[in-house]
């Protein structure tokens, strides 16, 4: 009964955006300030998780397919964090909703130019008619699933756009185990979360997603990011083959 009241609190607080946002406003300001808000933020994270995103994307040339070259396709790129560690020589597609991350995608690929940017798409992760089916070694999801409209949509463009044997690598903040504080208040700033982060949903229970989906190999794991005591620490990572 806490949850539902707190939460009425927050929804109160949130009147005024919620105002401009049923007046088009907010998402008119809105997604021109996130590309900058997400150029400081996604570093700080960057550092928090160096070791577990070194250590998950060491096996990307392990899928490289019969080109001899690794084609992957990063949905949700934003402002290219991912790029470092990258293998070099892979034949980048890079989609993203919002076109306001264009300038900080340029940049990236000027710091990295051990990759080869083959096309940049504005398209969402649930619509990615743009790109041919069974035409990817590799797909690539970051703090992704969270704000997608609808994960399992975009986990069967994924599906669709993978070569047989390919595979979808990801690392999202998740919902916590339920009895726990963290999940408590996960719910409790859920609506106003959504709000700030574009979309984002903290009490998303993204692995029962990914184990609906008709991969044939899910690697999984369970992590914390520090600080642990925030509603954003869950998280879970790893790879799904096709």
């Amino acid at each position: 009964l806490l949850v539902p009241l707190l939460q009425r609190c927050v929804q109160l607080l949130l009147l005024p955006i919620q105002l401009l946002s049923c007046l088009g406003l907010w998402d008119l300001v809105y997604k021109r300030v996130f590309p900058y808000l997400m150029a400081k933020v996604a570093p700080a994270f960057n550092q928090k998780v160096y070791r577990q995103k070194q250590e998950l994307f060491s096996t990307l040339r392990d899928f490289t397919g019969p080109s001899g070259q690794l084609k992957l396709l990063e949905i949700g790129t934003g402002t290219g964090t991912n790029f470092q560690f990258y293998p070099a020589g892979c034949r980048l597609t890079c989609t993203d909703p919002n076109p306001n991350f264009s300038k900080f995608l340029l940049k990236s690929l000027s710091e990295n130019r051990h990759v080869k940017l083959e096309r940049s798409l504005v398209a969402a992760g649930e619509d990615l008619s743009q790109i041919q089916d069974s035409s990817m070694d590799v797909v690539v999801g970051t703090l992704v699933l969270c704000s997608v409209s609808s994960c399992s949509r975009v986990l069967r463009e994924v599906l669709r756009v993978l070569r047989l044997g390919g595979a979808f690598y990801f690392l999202e903040h998740v919902a916590a185990d339920h009895a726990s504080c963290t999940y408590f208040w996960q719910r409790v700033c859920d609506p106003l979360w959504k709000y700030l982060g574009d979309g984002c949903c903290l009490s998303r229970e993204t692995q029962e997603e990914l184990e609906k989906m008709n991969f044939s190999e899910l690697n999984l794991r369970s992590i914390r990011v520090a600080p642990h005591w925030t509603p954003t620490s869950p998280h879970i990572v790893g790879y799904a083959v096709k």
